[in-house]
């Protein structure tokens, strides 16, 4: 479904750059109906090299010529983002990605419909898994536009406020713990003679093949398991020993999660 908006995003990183390459071939808006800017000015001239957006330094232009605008920018930059667009941002939908921000406390700086997101750096490959949170003037309208662009790079849900420290831990920090798992595997296969690439490839083709199957063929993953592991098999005599950890895997769920609930903002370097 094309929207019929412009669409501002003011940081043009890996993940804004992600989102709107996602937005382009999905076809809900135009090239040129999106601006972005950034600080990297070599990035901004390789996304208008690469897709043909509107580019430009300056976040008052994109924050103008927006009626959808995202803020990608880093934690520690944002109280200066707020105070430089409040006057021009009024009225406007205003889509965050940062960390730890609250909607209270960019409700508090903008007169504005504000959205918080909470992604993950699969968006890079199209296959983000993200939740969302609407602020107190956002409306079921601005909750379906948002869920049309975040759907275009992976999965997203409508969640309270209060899931997204959850989602922070599961998403957000799940693909570097999926990474650390896939790492381990493929170094244990290698010390056993499997060649470094093959291991490399085998485990991480494993992990994507898995989510698949489960997603696609709306599989449970205890059934998954029941349809890998054979009584007295190779695949029971791991999961004997996996088992034993769950609580080390809840652990260092709940790590993340209480470090997200604390989250405190580090001030800028001066």
């Amino acid at each position: 479904m094309a929207i019929n908006k412009t669409i501002g995003f003011i940081g043009a990183g890996n993940m804004a750059s992600a989102l709107i390459e996602s937005i382009i071939k999905a076809g809900l808006v135009s090239p040129e109906n999106i601006i972005a800017s950034g600080r990297n000015k070599e990035k901004l001239e390789k996304l208008k090299k690469n897709i043909n957006i509107a580019i430009t330094q300056s976040n008052k232009e994109v924050a103008q010529n927006s009626d959808i605008l995202f803020l990608c920018v880093k934690p520690k930059d944002f109280d200066g983002l707020l105070e430089e667009i409040k006057d021009i941002a009024k009225n406007k939908l205003i889509v965050s990605i940062a960390a730890g921000i609250k909607l209270k406390k960019i409700e508090s700086k903008l007169d504005s419909r504000v959205i918080r997101v909470m992604p993950n750096t699969p968006c890079i490959v199209g296959e983000m898994a993200a939740g969302f949170s609407l602020g107190k003037k956002s409306t079921k309208k601005d909750a379906e536009i948002i869920k049309n662009i975040l759907t275009s790079a992976g999965k997203a849900f409508l969640l309270k406020e209060d899931m997204l420290d959850v989602v922070t831990a599961l998403s957000g920090s799940g693909p570097a713990f999926f990474a650390f798992f896939i790492d381990e595997f493929a170094k244990a296969a290698i010390k056993n003679g499997l060649d470094k690439d093959i291991a490399f490839q085998l485990a991480a083709q494993t992990c994507l093949g898995t989510g698949k199957l489960l997603l696609e063929k709306n599989i449970k993953p205890d059934e998954l398991i029941k349809m890998v592991a054979s009584k007295g098999g190779t695949t029971e005599a791991g999961l004997k020993v996996l088992k034993k950890s769950t609580k080390l895997l809840e652990k260092t769920f709940n790590a993340a999660l209480k470090k997200s609930k604390g989250f405190i903002i580090p001030p800028p370097i001066s």
